[in-house]
C-alpha cells in the first residue's frame, strides 16, 4: 500500500500575520494531524518543493520540520524525506462537528445580564497598523524597543536557576526581583516609600483598579470619578455595585469642593489625566487630601503615564504626599514597556494589600513568573531607563510636529499635560460628531478615538476626541492631520446633521 502524500498545496502562509513562518508551518501538520487529513506514515512535501511553492527559504521549511521531529510528531528517513511518525494523532484532540442547538438549551442571554457586552469601549480598529495614520493612544511603536535586550533578559530568566524558581506556582507570592526594584527604584521617583508587603504585582493598572472596586464595593460605596475619564474605571465600580457619581474635571483636574457628601472613595488620575491629560496642581492635590481625612473617604490615585516626562519634571505623586494611608497607588509597566505585557503594581496598606492579594489569588493566583522575572531583569539591568529616555526624545518631537500641524486647522487642544505624555485632547467645532468623523476617517487611513465612551453622560454629539503619537511617526503626523482637518471642514460645509451620541 502506498503512503500517503501531503501535497504542497495544502499549507499556505499568512504573511500579513507578523507571526514566524516556521510556526505557522509547524502548526499547518498539527492541524492536518488533528482533524484527520493526515495519518501515521503519511509522507509530507520535500523541503525543496514546498519551499518553492510558498516562495520562502529551503531553510525555512527544514527547520520547520526538525522541530516537528524534536516534538516526536515527524520522522526524518534517508532520502524519504519527512513522514508522520508512528501513533501520532491518537493523542491529539479532534476537530468536532458542533450539533445543532436543543430546545430545552439555557438561555444565557435571560440567564445573564449581560451589561458587560453593551458597555461603552474605547474602540480600535484590530488591524491599526496596516493604517498609515494611525493616531492610536496606549500603543507602542516597535521600533523604538529593545527586543534584543528584552530577549536577553527573557533567555536569562530561563535559565536553570530561574527556571527551578519559577517553574512551581507560587501560589499567591509576586517575583521578589521586581518586587524590589519597584520598592527602591520606581516609586522613590515618584516620592513614595513602601515596605514589601504594601505592594502587589497585578494584570496591568486594570487588574489593580479592578480589585479594589471589588475590596472596597463588599459594603455599600458611594464613589466619584472623573468626567471625562476612564471608562472601564467608572464601568467597573458600577458592575462591582457601587453608587457612582461622575464630577466634571476643570483645567486643573478634579475639584475637590465638587465632591458630594457621602462619598466613599474617589478615582482620579492627577498627574495625567485620562483623557484630557491635565496635570493636577500641587495644590489641588492637598486640598484633595485635606478633604479626604475632613470627610473620610479613600482616593485611588492611577499613574498610568508617570514616565513620559519631557517638557518638565512630574509633580509629586499624591501618594508621595499622603500621610494617613488614605491613597491606594496604581502604576503601569505597559506605557513605558508595551501594552501586551500587562503588568502593573498596587501600592497601599499592608491589610488591603493582604486582602487584594487573596482576592488575586483566587482569580489568577499570580501574573505568570517567568513575565515578571524578565520585565525585573530588563528594568534593574538599565534597559528600562534607556527606552524610557529615547521614548522621551521620540515623543516631544511628535507633540511639536502635532501642535505644528494643528495651527490655523480650527481643532483646539482642550488639555494638555505639564510635562509631556503621548497623546492631546482635541475639540472639534460645535455640532461635530466624532464618532461619525472616526468611521469617515478609516476610509482616508486615519485612526482617531472618539470622545463620547470617556463623558458618563451626553445629551448630544461629542465632538471631543484623542490623538495618540506613541505609534505614529513625526513624518507622518502632518499628513495625517491634514486629512482629519479635511474631513472636518469638508462635514462642516455640507453641513452634516449632528447624530446621536453612542
Amino acid at each position: 500500500m502506498t503512503a500517503m502524500r501531503i501535497p504542497a498545496d495544502a499549507f499556505f502562509l499568512d504573511r500579513a500575520s507578523g507571526r514566524s513562518l516556521q510556526a505557522q508551518l509547524r502548526e499547518a501538520v498539527v492541524a492536518m494531524l488533528r482533524t484527520g487529513q493526515a495519518g501515521p506514515g503519511a509522507r509530507l512535501p520535500s523541503s525543496r518543493g514546498l519551499a518553492a511553492h510558498l516562495g520562502i527559504a529551503r531553510m525555512t521549511v527544514t527547520l520547520a520540520y526538525q522541530e516537528l521531529v524534536a516534538q516526536g510528531l515527524v520522522e526524518g528517513r534517508d532520502r524519504r524525506g519527512y513522514v508522520v511518525a508512528q501513533g501520532t494523532g491518537a493523542d491529539l484532540p479532534r476537530a468536532m462537528q458542533a450539533e445543532p442547538r436543543r430546545e430545552n438549551a439555557p438561555d444565557w442571554d435571560a440567564i445573564l445580564d449581560m451589561g458587560l457586552s453593551r458597555r461603552k469601549r474605547v474602540l480600535k480598529p484590530y488591524d491599526w497598523r496596516s493604517m498609515p495614520y494611525p493616531f492610536v493612544y496606549g500603543q507602542m511603536d516597535t521600533t523604538l524597543f529593545d527586543r534584543g535586550a528584552w530577549r536577553d533578559c527573557a533567555r536569562q530568566a530561563g535559565g536553570a536557576r530561574d527556571f527551578t524558581d519559577l517553574a512551581g506556582d507560587q501560589a499567591a507570592a509576586d517575583d521578589a526581583v521586581l518586587v524590589s526594584y519597584i520598592r527602591s527604584s520606581m516609586l522613590p521617583r515618584r516620592g513614595i516609600l513602601a515596605e514589601t508587603d504594601e505592594i502587589l504585582i497585578t494584570v496591568g493598572a486594570q487588574n489593580a483598579l479592578w480589585l479594589v472596586a471589588e475590596l472596597l464595593t463588599r459594603r455599600p460605596l458611594r464613589a466619584v470619578c472623573e468626567n471625562p475619564g476612564y471608562p472601564d474605571t467608572l464601568q467597573a465600580l458600577r458592575w462591582c455595585g457601587a453608587e457612582v457619581r461622575a464630577v466634571d474635571v476643570d483645567a486643573h483636574g478634579l475639584p475637590p469642593a465638587d465632591i458630594p457628601d457621602g462619598t466613599g472613595a474617589v478615582f482620579v488620575s492627577p498627574s495625567h489625566h485620562a483623557p484630557t491629560g491635565v496635570t493636577m496642581p500641587v495644590k489641588r492635590r492637598r486640598q484633595l487630601l485635606r478633604a479626604a481625612a475632613d470627610r473620610d473617604f479613600i482616593v485611588v490615585e492611577d499613574d498610568y503615564d508617570f514616565e513620559m516626562s519631557y517638557l518638565e519634571a512630574p509633580s509629586p505623586a499624591l501618594k508621595s504626599l499622603d500621610r494617613d494611608d488614605r491613597v491606594l497607588y496604581v502604576g503601569s509597566f505597559s506605557k513605558a514597556l508595551f501594552p501586551g505585557l500587562r503588568l502593573g503594581f498596587l501600592v497601599g496598606p499592608r491589610q488591603l494589600i493582604a486582602e487584594a492579594r487573596e482576592l488575586r489569588a483566587l482569580i489568577l493566583r499570580h501574573p505568570p513568573g517567568h513575565l515578571q522575572r524578565t520585565a525585573a531583569y530588563f528594568l534593574a539591568q538599565g534597559h528600562y531607563d534607556m527606552l524610557v529616555r529615547g521614548m522621551r526624545t521620540a515623543f516631544a518631537a511628535r507633540r511639536t510636529a502635532l501642535q505644528q500641524a494643528l495651527r490655523g486647522t480650527g481643532l483646539r487642544i482642550a488639555g494638555a499635560a505639564k510635562f509631556g505624555g503621548s497623546s492631546v485632547w482635541i475639540e472639534g467645532p460645535p455640532g461635530l460628531c466624532s464618532l461619525r468623523l472616526a468611521e469617515d476617517l478609516l476610509r482616508e487611513g486615519v485612526v482617531i478615538e472618539p470622545g463620547a465612551p470617556f463623558f458618563d453622560q451626553l445629551s448630544g454629539p461629542c465632538p471631543f476626541f484623542r490623538l495618540g503619537y506613541s505609534s505614529i511617526t513625526s513624518e507622518r503626523i502632518g499628513e495625517g492631520v491634514a486629512r482629519i482637518a479635511a474631513e472636518v471642514k469638508r462635514r462642516r460645509e455640507a453641513a452634516d446633521p449632528p447624530g446621536e451620541a453612542r
